[in-house]
This record gives C-alpha cells, sequence and structure tokens, in this order.
C-alpha cells in the first residue's frame, strides 16, 4: 500500500511539476514579448563589450563595485587639486566596471564638459574638456548601452546646450572646431551628397565583398604603395576627405571608381570618427528638410530622434524637448555660410528656412502624444506660438512673404487675433521691439549685423535677401534715431557710414576669392545706381 501510495505521490507531483513548467514557459513567453514591445533590459546586461571588460567584470563580480568606488574617490580627490588629466582614465575605468550604470557615466561626461572644462583658461583646453566628455558617451557609454534613451538624452543635450547656446565664452570656438571636424570627414562644404555616401558599402566586411581581390581597385592600390584594407583606410584617413593623390594618380580617369571610394571612405569614417550613420542622416533631411551637418544643432536632433526611438512608444520626453528646441534653433540660425579657421572667433549663422514646416509639425506631433491635441496649457503649445511669432518676422525679413502670410494666419488661428492687426503692422512691431529700450552699443550691434549679413547674402546671390536685410537695418537705424538719436552721447553714426565701415570690415576678413566676388556685385550695384540717378535727372529736366 505504502509503494502504491509512494507511486501515485510522485505521479502528481510530476503532473503538477509539468503544468508548472508549461505555465512557466507561457508566462516567459509574455515577458519576453513585453521585453521587445517596451524595450526593456536586465540592468546587469552587457552588450558589445570588449574581451577585457567582460574579463574584468566576470573575475571581479560583485567586487567590481567596491573597484569603482575607489576609483570615484580617486577621481574626486583629483578634481578638488585641479588635477584633472589622469581623470579621462579613470572615467573610462569607471564606465568599463558600470558599463549599465548610465547616470554614472552621465555624470562623468557632464562633469568633464561643464565643470572642468571652465576652469581651463585656453578656450583650446576648453574644447578637448567637452569633446572628451562627449567622446565617453557616444564612444564607449553608447557601445553598452545601444538601447537606453537615457544616454542619447545626455549626448544630445551637450551638442544642444554646451555647444549650440551661447553660455560658455568659448562657444564660438567650439562652433567652428565642431564644424571643421565635421567638414575633415566629408568635405569642405560639409554637406556632401548624403544619399551616395549612404549607398556605399556599409561596412569593411560589405566593401571587401563588392570590391574583391582581383578588382582593378587593388592592383592600382598595390602599385600606390597600399598592401591591404588596412593601409589604405589610414592613407584616406591622413588625407581624408579626399583620396590620397598615390592612389588616385593610380586610378587614372576612372572617375566613377574615385567618386565610390571616396563615397565609402568618407561615411566609413564618419562611422568610425564620430558614430554617425549616413543612412540615418539621409532619412532625418528627409523628414525634418536638408539640415546643416556642421552646426551642433544638427547632431542634437541625430542623438535625440535616436533616443526617442529606444524608448517605449517611440517617445521620450526629454529628448522630444531637446529635438524640438534644436530644430527652432536650427531654423533661427541653422544654415552655416562662414567659420573662422585660423582664429577660432567668429562665424556666420543664418536661419535654415527649409525648416520652418517640420518644426511646426514636430511641435504639434509631441504635444498630441506627451499632453494631448487639445492641451491648452501644453509646454509645447507656448514654445509652438512663441515659434511662430519668430518665423512670420524672420520669414517677412528674408523676403518670404507668402509663407510669412501664411504662418501670421496659424498664428491668428492658434492665439487669436493680434492686437497690431495687419502683417505689416506685426512686423513694424517686431522690428520695434528689436530696439526698445536698446542703448548705443545693442543698437548698433543689431544695425551693423543686419549689413553684415545683407552683404553675405549679396555676395551668395540671394538679392532678395540682402534687400531686405538692408532695409531692415533703415527702418532701425529710423527708428532708433527718432527716440534716442537727439544727444551726442546715444546718437549713431550716419547709415552709409556704418554701412562703410561693415563693408571694409568684410573685405578684410572674407577670403581672396569671396572679396573678389564682393567687389564685383559693389561694382555692378555702383553702376545700375549711377544709370538710376541718371535717368532721375533726365526726367527732372523734361518736366
Amino acid at each position: 500500500m505504502s509503494k502504491f501510495r509512494t507511486i501515485v505521490m510522485f505521479t502528481v507531483l510530476a503532473a503538477v511539476t509539468c503544468v508548472l513548467l508549461v505555465g512557466v514557459h507561457r508566462f516567459e513567453k509574455r515577458l519576453d514579448a513585453q521585453v521587445a514591445e517596451y524595450r526593456l533590459r536586465f540592468t546587469g546586461e552587457i552588450r558589445n563589450a570588449p574581451p577585457m571588460v567582460i574579463f574584468t567584470t566576470v573575475a571581479l563580480g560583485s567586487f567590481r563595485g567596491l573597484v569603482a568606488d575607489l576609483l570615484w574617490l580617486r577621481a574626486g580627490a583629483l578634481q578638488e587639486k585641479g588635477n584633472y588629466f589622469e581623470m579621462v582614465q579613470l572615467a573610462r575605468w569607471i564606465t568599463d566596471l558600470q558599463p549599465t550604470f548610465s547616470g554614472a557615466t552621465a555624470y562623468l561626461a557632464w562633469n568633464m564638459a561643464y565643470n572642468i572644462s571652465v576652469t581651463c583658461s585656453s578656450f583650446a583646453d576648453r574644447w578637448r574638456w567637452v569633446n572628451e566628455g562627449i567622446r565617453l558617451i557616444r564612444d564607449q557609454a553608447l557601445y553598452y548601452n545601444p538601447e537606453d534613451p537615457v544616454i542619447y538624452k545626455e549626448l544630445a543635450w551637450i551638442f544642444s546646450h554646451k555647444l549650440g547656446n551661447i553660455l560658455d565664452d568659448a562657444n564660438l570656438y567650439y562652433k567652428n572646431r565642431l564644424a571643421l571636424q565635421m567638414a575633415s570627414i566629408v568635405g569642405e562644404a560639409g554637406n556632401p551628397d548624403w544619399e551616395k555616401l549612404a549607398a556605399a558599402p556599409e561596412s569593411e566586411r560589405a566593401f571587401l565583398k563588392k570590391y574583391k581581390e582581383d578588382h582593378v581597385l587593388w592592383k592600382a592600390a598595390q602599385a600606390a604603395g597600399f598592401a591591404n584594407y588596412d593601409m589604405l583606410f589610414k592613407a584616406f584617413e591622413a588625407s581624408a576627405p579626399e583620396l590620397p593623390k598615390e592612389l588616385t594618380a593610380q586610378l587614372g580617369s576612372d572617375a566613377k571608381l574615385k567618386e565610390e571610394l571616396t563615397c565609402y571612405f568618407r561615411a566609413e569614417l564618419l562611422r568610425k570618427k564620430l558614430k554617425l550613420d549616413a543612412g540615418r542622416i539621409v532619412k532625418l533631411n528627409k523628414k525634418y528638410g536638408m539640415m546643416d551637418w556642421r552646426v551642433p544643432e544638427s547632431q542634437a536632433i541625430y542623438w535625440a530622434t535616436l533616443g526617442a526611438e529606444k524608448a517605449p512608444g517611440g517617445h521620450d520626453l526629454s529628448c522630444d524637448r531637446i529635438v524640438t528646441q534644436s530644430l527652432y534653433e536650427s531654423f533661427r540660425a541653422g544654415r552655416l555660410m562662414m567659420i573662422d579657421e585660423k582664429n577660432f572667433e567668429s562665424i556666420i549663422v543664418v536661419p535654415n528656412l527649409a525648416l520652418i514646416d517640420s518644426v511646426f509639425n514636430t511641435f504639434v506631433e509631441v504635444q498630441k502624444y506627451h499632453d494631448g491635441e487639445k492641451n491648452f496649457y501644453s509646454t509645447f503649445r507656448s514654445a509652438r506660438i512663441n515659434f511662430m511669432k519668430e518665423a512670420v518676422t524672420i520669414l517677412y525679413n528674408y523676403g518670404k512673404f507668402s509663407k510669412a502670410a501664411e504662418y501670421y494666419k496659424k498664428l491668428e488661428e492658434e492665439d487669436g487675433k493680434q492686437k497690431e492687426g495687419s502683417l505689416e503692422k506685426f512686423i513694424m512691431a517686431q522690428w520695434a521691439e528689436d530696439v526698445r529700450d536698446a542703448g548705443v552699443k545693442k543698437a548698433s550691434e543689431i544695425i551693423s549685423g543686419l549689413i553684415f549679413r545683407s552683404i553675405n547674402y549679396l555676395v551668395y546671390n540671394d538679392h532678395d535677401a540682402a534687400v531686405a536685410n538692408e532695409r531692415i537695418a533703415r527702418y532701425i537705424y529710423k527708428s532708433y534715431m527718432s527716440d534716442m538719436g537727439d544727444s551726442d552721447r546715444t546718437k549713431l553714426p550716419p547709415f552709409n557710414e556704418m554701412k562703410k565701415t561693415v563693408l571694409e570690415n568684410c573685405i578684410r576678413v572674407f577670403p581672396p576669392a569671396v572679396v573678389e566676388i564682393l567687389k564685383a556685385k559693389i561694382a555692378a550695384e555702383q553702376a545700375e545706381s549711377a544709370i538710376d540717378d541718371s535717368l532721375s535727372g533726365q526726367r527732372k529736366r523734361v518736366k
């Protein structure tokens, strides 16, 4: 009897075990589905780690937390003493020991980019620390945490706030260096044919598969002294953004192959150095409009968009805020006209008018997702209204009158009838606000800046924008002089003198080729003006 009971008990236990196993399996499948749907991950999970990091984490086990704590204490002591250079290596070790602790990496990067950088008097040293902060996140933390939206947000913030803003005295230096960094990889203009770069092989393996051993490329490469792929890539890296002259000479007249190789090596160098993918850049350009990838806001959009995609539902509030703010700033000043390659002390940026619709639509989209489409108190709605007010003025300033009218209508639909009434009166009020309560220095800066912008547009054959900017400058000048120009202490020089001074400065700082274009444009304008004066005189005599 006891034997029978034993058999029955084991049978029942086996049946219960089977039922439990089936239940666990079904529950595990549900969990796996939710992990995939919401992009969740185990906090101890380490992906993409190099062998040394895997060895360290396994060998040390739980003790790696203690080692990391000791490194944190060492880093704090070094910072208090002002000994910063060892901290770069310490930050990398801490990240290796705690690769999935995104908060630690974010703090270390922020500390280098913000706290340590501002202790340096040299702008070059400041840039070095800001760049180290960027590299810690972009080259290391993202390698271990490709699915963590927090890491993407922190990286995007540095580009948007530290490099894109004007709060740091060295901000112009940062902007120049970033522009040169991009141009040194993809070409002087900084905006190559992105679709051609995206169409190139996406990796070394794909490149070697396309250009096999018997391809004419390798015969030319060996004749040029490059025995294998690694030597060829290093040679391009040294001569970037163009192919090495030795290889170009060996390829002869094969222009198509030269272009294909240039596009591939530029795209591959972009992936290796800046971790930017040309294919994703093409998608973002199609989604938002053609962006200038030499300005920090574009790269902020790149990383924040990636972060939002990694979040549940494809949206993250912090990342979405950075995208909307950076798009707004790109519209206001997202097209690079000129950089200071020698001193890094000045930069000329103008609005990127091609982005206007995407800025508006993105504000609408993120408000709908986070706050609700009809939420009157949404911060995204308030930002959208401010954007429309500024956009109307910018569009009008640059001669886009029909588009300005379109957005003025949208503004009234969203914010009610404006107190100024008509579009023209609204624009006049905005212009007047630019110089209201402004001192002589501020007024001079505004007017000189508009004249300078007008001259730049003249050089780049945008006649309408040139005329529009000078018109605004004259209007602001007259408004200021009528209110403040009755005193020797506050009055400005004659407008033509101000224009002459700005023009002479442009001739001094512009490259020789641009100066020749400018002189030709001025000569043509003077000749046209002389003809108009002559005709006007003849008409007066006839009368």
